[in-house]
């Protein structure tokens, strides 16, 4: 009986909701006036929405394409006809390859499928080469891919829209990771690597950042049709909220540097979500990137949350299965003995595959490294490590390949580049 006196201490009452209201409904609340004018800039959200439609078509990009990077029009055409032409090997015969005659008689939990996930796609001919081995090796295409390449740069040599359309091609989703944070240089007080343990305390979007960051992605949702981005900052996030509730159709994914590590943190980011869902439920938080730090239980516990918030089926958790060797944890780490055991218990989860797997990775001259993500393209290509990163991307495509078959010899059932592999 105590135990539920103490409980009901913590009903929210619903005035609360009301002084919520107040506030952002105030036309002298400075920073929505700020939010709202940004938004203006580009048209009301139904004229937003319309506009990254049109941006985001496979025609439009194609177009893009052919202004920017025409040299990619082949792959992408050679892409299309491997596709329609059922080149890449069907999830039945998968598994039959993995598993002989006795996958035929298997029920795979498909409400508990692991969706395949890369991370990071930096470059258009890297997704062609795997494509190209995937065929070849009879290998399964990711039906996730995380990109964390400069904007600006991107977009200057093409490949933003070549990957963009390589993605609709697959029929796979993909997250950008904006220009505008915090390694940015917005805080004055950081510089590269050898300041790195400052980012701790403000790795996010400082000042008018938050807003700088929202502009940045209504252009390129508006001029590209990219709708997911990668979220790193609760002030972003709160934004993301927000324009969402306004009608735009932005989504994102939490990056795994807000830090949700434990199931409290990630009740609060849930929370936020429910509060600013629309009226249908819907919510642009749709990846839920944990920290490296989290174990098994720590995602069963919030998946019980998610599932009474009515998020279990927009909301995925994305959890690293192997990360870059260098630079980001103590090596080795892989966490693919326990995905096994947790895709048997919780239901739309990601394996994330940031490295190959550390075995792997110890015997490469220039093993993965996540300082890689922030060098130019052409610093990269000057120094001679096109090759090397090349080689890393490779690894991290048999790393999920190694997970998509420790899944099926266990049972369990996997996500691979839809329009690919699920025929």
């Amino acid at each position: 009986m105590l135990t539920e006196d103490l409980r009901e201490r913590l009903r929210i009452p619903s005035t609360r909701l009301d002084e919520i209201n107040a506030v952002l409904l105030n036309p002298d609340t400075q920073i929505i006036n700020d939010l709202l004018g940004i938004i203006q800039k580009y048209g009301t959200p139904e004229e937003i929405n319309q506009k990254a439609r049109q941006a985001g078509s496979l025609s439009n990009l194609f177009d893009l394409v052919r202004q920017k990077a025409p040299q990619y029009l082949e792959d992408l055409v050679w892409l299309q006809k491997q596709r329609d032409q059922h080149s890449f090997i069907d999830v039945k015969s998968y598994r039959r390859m993995i598993l002989g005659e006795k996958a035929d008689q298997m029920q795979f939990a498909e409400d508990f499928a692991v969706t395949l996930e890369i991370s990071a796609t930096q470059y258009f001919p890297y997704i062609i080469t795997i494509a190209r081995r995937a065929i070849e090796e009879k290998a399964l295409m990711p039906s996730r891919y995380i990109k964390v390449r400069n904007m600006k740069e991107q977009e200057e040599d093409g490949d933003l829209p070549a990957i963009a359309a390589a993605m609709q091609i697959m029929g796979a989703s993909f997250v950008e990771a904006l220009d505008t944070k915090g390694t940015d240089g917005s805080n004055i007080h950081l510089g590269g690597p050898e300041t790195i343990t400052g980012y701790f305390g403000g790795v996010g979007e400082p000042n008018d950042y938050a807003l700088k960051w929202l502009d940045e992605f209504l252009y390129y949702y508006t001029n590209y049709g990219i709708r997911q981005v990668l979220n790193l900052n609760s002030g972003t996030i709160l934004i993301g909220y927000l324009l969402h509730r306004l009608g735009v159709d932005i989504e994102f994914k939490i990056s795994v540097y807000v830090g949700n590590d434990n199931p409290f943190a990630a009740l609060w980011t849930l929370l936020g979500a429910k509060l600013f869902s629309r009226e249908d439920g819907k919510t642009p938080l749709v990846g839920f990137n944990w920290s490296n730090s989290v174990n098994n239980e720590t995602m069963e516990l919030t998946a019980q949350i998610r599932q009474m918030l009515g998020f279990e089926d927009t909301v995925r958790f994305e959890h690293h299965i192997v990360e870059t060797w260098k630079s980001i944890v103590r090596q080795p780490y892989n966490r693919r003995d326990e995905l096994i055991e947790l895709a048997k218990k919780v239901r739309n989860i990601s394996a994330k595959h940031e490295g190959g797997d550390p075995e792997v990775e110890q015997t490469r001259s220039h093993p993965s490294d996540i300082l890689d993500y922030f060098r130019s393209k052409e610093e990269i290509t000057a120094s001679g490590d096109w090759d090397n990163l090349l080689q890393n991307y490779l690894d991290k495509f048999d790393a999920v390949n190694h997970t998509a078959r420790a899944l099926t010899e266990n049972g369990l059932a996997f996500v691979a580049a839809p329009n690919l592999h699920h025929r």
